[in-house]
């Protein structure tokens, strides 16, 4: 009878080889195609508001059929100029502003092949009309929404059209005294693309980067940090493969910001996966000479908490489709595509490399077989086995005190401000779309330039008029598109399919709570001059983006806490653990909130929050801080069913300590690279995830959850009961003690609470 001998380490199987290489090439292929394609992701975002704006609003039917009284969709820059003296403006500013006018049109535009004027609105006219202390002057160049959809190379044509605005009006105003600055809803939407414009280099480049210092800290080789990168680098090109074009034909909306937190859902997400599969490698290369039985037992090993983790976060992500802001929806698919190219890369790019480099990937510490047992990490003076032994002996007292610690700074949550934020709030640079309002708040209504609108019957226009002109916060009202010029005779307004626009100056500015009521008191009163009044322009679009994000959150938590628990109570086999792992989330969101709400008001000096914040905190915080709380109780059963469960959550946390560690680093430092672009949005998104998962990892997973359950004991798993809580011995024997085993040699143990599976 012939045996089969054990092949040796050096002559692996070459079936697993052969395999090995065919998943390479598939995903160095997808890598070739989908590579340039993201360098071009920010080709087909949409960042104006109606890609954003929820369809059934009010302030959405209002910009449709504004539509409808023009030829072009408008959206016009401000130009406003002063004397930087503060003199009034005499004949000969007056003039030079004019002929400014005059020429604007026929500026060229670099890159474009095109002038200003193939953009401007059909039969505008630009004029200066000076302020009512004769200090200031506002010109208006209409241009059509053809100047922010038509994306050449990349980039807008009304970020080169502000820009060559600017300089325009510099060179024609330079000796006149008068400072200029270039804003408005054009302007404001030119900046937003400029903070942008790094989105598809640099966050990626900045992202990447952080990652690898804390995988070459983690690893000590040079080969598993790179590994892991193209891991995330090729998923994220899978994820691009199949937005882009879904973005494209309208199907998925993409903006910049669910762009930039996709690119880092993947780089984090697909890094946090490869840290559980290559520790459980590590673990198995200890046991077997054979690399590819070693890699087979950790991949087995690993799936099931990646692949739950992975769906908590995709579910949850999906989520986001039941809200009614668009952009917010859009992150949903975007995201979850994004997350479920970085599972497939984990689970098939990553072990082909692993299993063709086998040992050698860890070098110069490459793990010999020495039977060094995950175990072992328990009793010992190391971080984790002290955290496991505190645990152990004042488990009460430890989920106790933690929870005090954490109701106290939610106590702060209610501070938290999300009522949205001014255009001065909003970027963390100058820009002169901020300068621009300033300029027009000291010298004009504040409103002026983003009129009040209102869509009415044209047999009640008159009657409506009338109302905007008695409110409070309206400073002037007409009839019709274009603003009647100082001097001259009003327009006629020609009615359109029975409609009429009626427009209105707001005294306050259009993102303010001032303008905000106006609104509301506005659509109030209109009730009885005509239901069929609505009332739309930039001060309703905020107003109704507000009462839509409050909408959201009341509908979309309750459904990710639904998701979640179903998948926890499939993956535990249980409910008492997943009630004990969603509430304690919440419970570390509603802390996170609490201190952010205290950096950001008193710190940073923020003055406010977009209301989709908490939204976004949420999301990110429960769906992917659940993660370790997975990976946490994954292995805990694992070893629970063997020892028992109040010796297996010990065993759990002393041996998943160091690697969860890492992968919640890893993630907080992902998401912190967000900074690098100069918006409060995404600067806040990124304090939320990063505090809030840290807060987690040190805290939540590692002493609240295991008190807990170790206090609750085995009824932490009903209905079930695992079969080592019957067998009455098991407790007493299945904890070593520090004596129990000699220690591993340097060579092997020395990352390994770094390092050791999480299952």
């Amino acid at each position: 009878m012939t045996h089969r001998r054990r092949a040796p380490k050096s002559r692996r199987p070459r079936r697993f080889l052969l395999g090995a290489l065919v998943v390479l090439v598939a995903w160095l292929a997808v890598g070739a195609v989908g590579g340039p394609a993201t360098g071009r992701l920010s080709e087909v975002q949409k960042n104006d508001n109606a890609s954003f704006l929820p369809t059934e609003a009010e302030s959405t039917a209002v910009l449709e059929a504004v539509g409808r009284f023009s030829d072009d969709e408008e959206i016009p820059l401000f130009l406003v100029a002063e004397d930087r003296d503060g003199r009034q403006l005499d004949e000969r500013d007056a003039f030079a502003l004019l002929e400014l006018g005059k020429e604007l049109p026929s500026i060229p535009l670099p890159g474009l092949d095109r002038t200003l004027g193939d953009y401007l609105v059909d039969g505008a006219q630009i004029v200066p009309v000076p302020s009512e202390d004769r200090k200031a002057a506002l010109v208006v160049i209409p241009l059509t929404e053809a100047a922010v959809s038509d994306v050449i190379d990349g980039e807008a044509p009304i970020v080169a059209a502000a820009e060559e605005v600017r300089t325009k009006a510099r060179v024609a105003l330079n000796g006149s005294g008068m400072t200029m600055s270039v804003g408005g809803p054009g302007g404001l939407v030119a900046d937003f693309s400029a903070a942008f414009a790094g989105i598809d280099g640099v966050l990626l480049l900045v992202a990447l980067a952080v990652v690898l210092v804390i995988l070459l800290v983690v690893y000590r080789s040079p080969i598993l940090p790179i590994a892991v990168l193209l891991s995330a680098v090729l998923g994220l090109a899978l994820a691009v493969l199949v937005v882009r074009p879904l973005a494209e034909n309208g199907t998925i909306e993409l903006s910049g910001q669910s762009q930039g937190i996709m690119f880092i859902l993947v780089v984090g997400a697909a890094t946090d996966y490869a840290l559980l599969l290559v520790s459980r490698f590590r673990e198995e290369l200890h046991e077997h000479e054979s690399t590819s039985v070693a890699l087979r037992r950790a991949w087995r090993g690993s799936v099931e908490p990646i692949v739950a983790s992975a769906a908590t976060v995709i579910l949850g992500l999906l989520c986001l489709m039941l809200a009614t802001l668009r952009n917010t929806a859009g992150l949903g698919p975007v995201g979850a595509f994004g997350v479920a190219g970085a599972l497939l890369a984990s689970l098939t790019f990553l072990p082909a490399v692993l299993l063709l480099f086998g040992r050698k990937a860890f070098w110069p510490f490459a793990p010999r077989v020495d039977h060094h047992h995950a175990e072992d990490a328990v009793g010992t003076r190391s971080l984790w086995g002290r955290v496991s032994g505190l645990v152990g002996r004042h488990p009460r007292r430890t989920w106790v005190v933690t929870l005090a610690v954490l109701l106290a700074a939610a106590a702060f949550a209610p501070t938290f401000k999300a009522e949205g934020v001014t255009i001065k709030d909003t970027f963390l640079v100058a820009t002169d779309s901020v300068d621009a309002q300033e300029a027009l708040e000291r010298h004009f209504a504040a409103g002026a330039g983003s009129p009040v609108q209102v869509v009415v019957p044209e047999d009640r226009a008159e009657d409506v008029r009338s109302v905007l002109e008695d409110d409070p916060g309206i400073e002037s009202a007409w009839i019709g598109v274009q603003p009647p010029v100082p001097g001259q005779r009003a327009p006629e307004a020609a009615p359109v399919d029975g409609l009429q626009l009626v427009q209105g100056t707001a005294t306050g500015a259009a993102d303010s709570a001032e303008a905000e009521e106006t609104v509301r008191r506005l659509r109030a009163s209109l009730d009885d001059v005509s239901p069929d009044a609505r009332v739309g322009g930039q001060a309703a679009i905020n107003l109704d983006v507000l009462e839509a994000s409050g909408r959201d959150l009341r509908v979309i938590v309750p459904a990710i806490l639904v998701v979640i628990s179903l998948v926890l109570c499939v993956l535990l086999r249980s409910f008492v653990a997943p009630l004990l792992l969603v509430v304690a989330n919440v419970v570390s969101f509603a802390a996170t909130i609490g201190v952010s709400a205290l950096v950001f008001n008193h710190v940073l000096g923020f003055g406010g929050s977009d209301p989709a914040i908490p939204l976004y905190g949420f999301v990110f915080l429960v769906a992917l801080g659940i993660d370790y709380s997975i990976f946490l109780m994954t292995r805990v059963r694992e070893e629970s069913v063997r020892r028992g469960t109040r010796p297996g959550i010990l065993v759990g946390l002393a041996v998943t300590g160091g690697v969860i560690t890492s992968a919640g680093i890893v993630l907080a430092a992902t998401f912190s690279s967000l900074t690098v672009l100069p918006l409060v949005f995404l600067v806040q998104v990124a304090f939320i995830v990063a505090f809030g998962v840290i807060l987690d990892t040190f805290v939540v997973r590692s002493l609240l959850v295991p008190a807990l359950a170790h206090d609750i004991g085995p009824k932490v798993w009903w209905p079930a009961r695992l079969r080592g809580d019957r067998a009455p011995t098991s407790a007493a024997s299945s904890v070593p003690s520090p004596t129990s085993r000699p220690m591993s040699s340097p060579a092997a143990g020395a990352g390994e609470t770094a390092d050791t599976a999480a299952h």
